[in-house]
C-alpha cells in the first residue's frame, strides 16, 4: 500500500476494492456476536457490498438516489454504505436517537427513495416517518422486520439481498464505479443540529478521500503504519466517525472492530488491544476522573505518583522542565504508566480528539499517563478533519495542530477561521441561502474564532455564534468556561449564559457519584434532587465555581448559578448524538431560571 494511492482513488469504494483485493481473508470487521468476537474478511465484505449493490439497482433505484441508512455500529453499517455507494446512489446516515419528526424531516428535504434499518427496535419511528415521506418506496430490514399493511412500502430482506453470484456482481460494480468521479456526491450527513434543524451537508468522494489521506499520512510518518486496529463506538451517522473510524482504516487496510456499546467500552478496550480510536472530548473527561478516583483509592503511594506524573508533563507542557524529571518519567514508565495503558488495551499508538474543543489540562492528564493524545479539528462541511495535532510538529495541547495534506487555513480580519481545499462541501442540499452564505469566494468559513500560532498550528478560541458578549462589549468564551468547571469533581456539566448581560451566570448539573460520596459524608439520604435543596450541598458546589474563579479574569467570572432539573441527554434533546450541548435547546427550557439569576 502507497500513500499516494489516495490521489489517484477515483472514489471510495475504487479505494475499498483495491484494499479487499490485496487483504483478501484477513479480518476487516469484527463485532461481539453470541458473546465471542466473530470477523467479517475482506473478502466476505467484498462479496456482501457488490451483491447489495447489484440488488438496489435490482428493486429500481437508480443513479443520485438517496437511501437512508439508520443502524447502530455494525459490520452491515460499513457493507451497507459501501453498496449504496456502488450502486451509484447517495447514502444518508441518520442517528439511531432520531424521534419520528427528526427522521421526517431528513427524509422529506433528502428525498429518499430507500431506508436500510437494522433492527424491528429501530424501525417503529422510522416506518412512521416513511410512511409520510412522499418519496419513500422501499425498507431493507438487516433483522427480520414485521411488514406493515401498507402498499406504499415494499419490505426487503438482507440475507435475500447479498445472496447471488458475487463474481457476477463484482463486474457490474466494478463498470459503474468507473463513471463515479471524486466530485460525485458520495452521502448528505445532516449535522446534528446544536443551533437548530439539522442542515443536508453534501460530502463528495473526494472531500472523505482527502480526510484519509491527510490521516493517514500522519498515522504512517509519525507512528508506523502496519495492521492497526481501530475500535469504533461513535455514531457512524456523525462524520467524524464515518470518515476517521470507518474510511480511515478502509484505506489504511486496518480491521474495525465495534464496541458493543459506551457502558461496555472500557472492557472492550482490554479486550481487542486497538492501536487506534476516534473519540470526543466528553469521553476524556469521564475517563480523566474516574482514572483520577481509582489511582487515588489504591493509597497513598500511587496517588503521589500520579500527582508527580501530572506535574511533570505540565513543566513540559510549560517548557519549564527540570533535570530530575527524567529520573522520575523513567520510574513512572516502569510503575504507573504501563497500568494505565493496560486499561486501553496496551497497544494504543494514539487516540484522536475531535468533535469538541478539548480542556488543555484533560490532554496534559493522558499525556502524564503514558498515552498519546492527539487533539483534531474539523466539521461536517469539511469532511470533516481540518487539522490534527501531530509528533513531527510539536503537540500542543492548546492548539488543534497544523492544517493536514492540501488543506488551506486563513485568518479573516474579524478572526474567524476560512479553509479551502478539496475536502471542503459543495453545500447544503437544497438550501443555497445557507450555501452561499457558508461558503463565499472558494472559502469556508467556519463560524469558529482563532488564530495560528507560530508553529504553524491552529489555536481555537470560541465559536463565533456561542461568544458572549456582555452588556460592556467584552467578549467571553463560552466553551472554555465549560471546559475548567466539568474538570471539577463536583460538577458533570454546565451552560454558561450572559450575552448581553452584566455578568455570566452559570446552569450546573452536579456529578452523580460526588453527590452520593458527599451525602453519605454527611448523612443526607441520596436523592440528587433533594440534595439541591440544603444549603451545606449548594455552598460545596459554590467551592468548585469559586476554585475556577480564582484562575478567571473579572469579566469571565460565574457569579451565580442554578441547578438542572436533570443531566443534559441525547434523549431530552439537551445533547447531540456527538455529546455536544444544544444551547438553544436548554435556553428554551431554563431561560427563565438563569434570566432570575440576574434579580437575586
Amino acid at each position: 500500500m502507497q500513500l499516494t494511492d489516495f490521489d489517484h482513488f477515483p472514489n471510495l469504494v475504487a479505494m475499498f476494492l483495491d484494499r479487499a483485493h490485496t487483504r483478501g481473508a484477513l479480518p476487516m470487521l469484527v463485532a461481539r456476536i453470541d458473546g465471542a468476537w466473530r470477523p467479517t474478511s475482506w473478502t466476505t465484505a467484498e462479496n456482501q457490498v457488490c451483491l447489495l449493490a447489484q440488488s438496489l439497482r435490482r428493486i429500481g433505484l437508480r443513479d443520485g438516489d438517496r437511501v437512508a441508512l439508520v443502524s447502530e455500529n455494525r459490520p452491515e453499517w460499513c457493507i451497507a454504505d459501501l453498496a449504496i455507494m456502488a450502486a451509484g446512489l447517495v447514502t444518508v446516515p441518520t442517528y439511531t436517537t432520531n424521534t419520528e419528526r427528526d427522521h421526517h424531516h431528513i427524509l422529506e428535504n433528502s428525498g429518499a427513495r430507500a431506508v436500510i434499518v437494522s433492527s424491528a427496535r429501530l424501525a417503529p419511528p422510522l416506518l412512521a416517518a416513511a410512511m409520510r415521506a412522499p418519496n419513500v418506496e422501499h425498507v431493507i430490514g438487516i433483522e427480520p422486520l414485521r411488514q406493515m399493511q401498507s402498499g406504499m412500502l415494499a419490505f426487503h430482506d438482507w440475507a435475500e439481498m447479498t445472496t447471488g453470484d458475487a463474481a457476477q456482481a463484482r463486474a457490474e460494480a466494478e463498470a459503474r464505479i468507473t463513471t463515479i468521479g471524486r466530485d460525485a456526491l458520495a452521502c448528505i450527513i445532516y449535522t446534528s443540529g446544536t443551533g437548530g434543524a439539522p442542515r443536508g451537508v453534501r460530502q463528495h468522494h473526494g472531500a472523505i478521500l482527502r480526510n484519509v489521506d491527510g490521516a493517514a499520512r500522519i498515522l504512517a510518518e509519525d507512528f508506523g503504519w502496519k495492521d492497526e486496529v481501530f475500535l469504533s463506538f461513535l455514531p457512524l451517522s456523525h462524520a467524524y466517525e464515518h470518515s476517521a473510524g470507518q474510511f480511515l482504516p478502509i484505506g489504511m487496510g486496518g480491521t474495525i472492530t465495534y464496541a458493543e456499546s459506551l457502558e461496555k467500552l472500557a472492557a472492550n478496550m482490554e479486550e481487542v488491544h486497538p492501536t487506534i480510536m476516534v473519540v470526543v472530548p466528553r469521553l476524556f473527561e469521564v475517563l480523566r476522573t474516574r482514572i483520577m478516583k481509582q489511582v487515588e483509592k489504591q493509597g497513598r503511594l500511587p496517588a503521589a505518583m500520579m500527582h508527580r506524573a501530572l506535574a511533570i508533563a505540565g513543566r513540559r507542557a510549560a517548557g519549564t522542565s527540570r533535570l530530575t524529571d527524567r529520573l522520575v518519567d523513567m520510574v513512572l514508565e516502569r510503575t504507573l504508566r504501563p497500568k494505565i495503558r493496560q486499561r486501553f488495551g496496551g497497544r494504543m499508538k494514539a487516540l484522536v480528539s475531535g468533535g469538541a474543543p478539548l480542556n488543555p489540562e484533560v490532554g496534559i492528564f493522558f499525556e502524564a499517563m503514558g498515552l498519546t493524545l492527539l487533539q483534531g479539528y474539523g466539521q461536517t462541511e469539511a469532511g470533516p478533519v481540518i487539522s490534527v495535532n501531530r509528533p513531527r510538529a510539536g503537540v500542543r495541547m492548546d492548539t488543534v495542530g497544523p492544517p493536514m495534506r492540501e488543506v488551506t487555513v486563513r485568518i479573516a480580519d474579524d478572526g474567524e477561521i476560512l479553509v479551502q481545499g478539496e475536502l471542503v462541501m459543495h453545500g447544503y442540499w437544497r438550501n443555497e441561502v445557507e450555501t452561499l452564505r457558508t461558503i463565499r469566494d472558494g472559502w469556508l468559513h467556519t463560524g469558529d474564532i482563532g488564530h495560528i500560532d507560530a508553529g504553524g498550528r491552529i489555536v481555537i478560541t470560541d465559536r463565533k455564534k456561542d461568544m458572549i458578549v456582555n452588556d460592556k462589549g467584552d467578549n467571553i468564551s463560552p466553551q472554555k468556561l465549560e471546559g475548567m468547571l466539568t474538570l471539577q469533581p463536583e460538577i458533570a456539566q454546565v451552560m454558561v449564559s450572559g450575552d448581553k448581560r452584566p455578568y455570566v451566570v452559570g446552569l450546573i448539573v452536579p456529578d452523580a457519584e460526588w453527590a452520593l460520596d458527599w451525602a453519605r459524608a454527611a448523612d443526607e439520604h441520596f436523592d440528587l434532587v433533594a440534595l439541591q435543596d440544603l444549603p451545606a450541598f449548594r455552598a460545596a458546589i459554590r467551592a468548585a465555581l469559586d476554585r475556577v474563579n480564582a484562575d478567571l479574569s473579572v469579566t469571565e467570572k460565574v457569579r451565580q448559578f442554578a441547578f438542572a432539573d436533570e443531566p443534559f441527554a441525547i434523549t431530552n434533546e439537551e445533547l447531540t448524538p456527538s455529546l455536544k450541548i444544544r444551547r438553544h435547546k436548554i435556553r428554551d427550557r431554563y431561560g427563565a431560571r438563569m434570566d432570575a439569576l440576574y434579580r437575586g
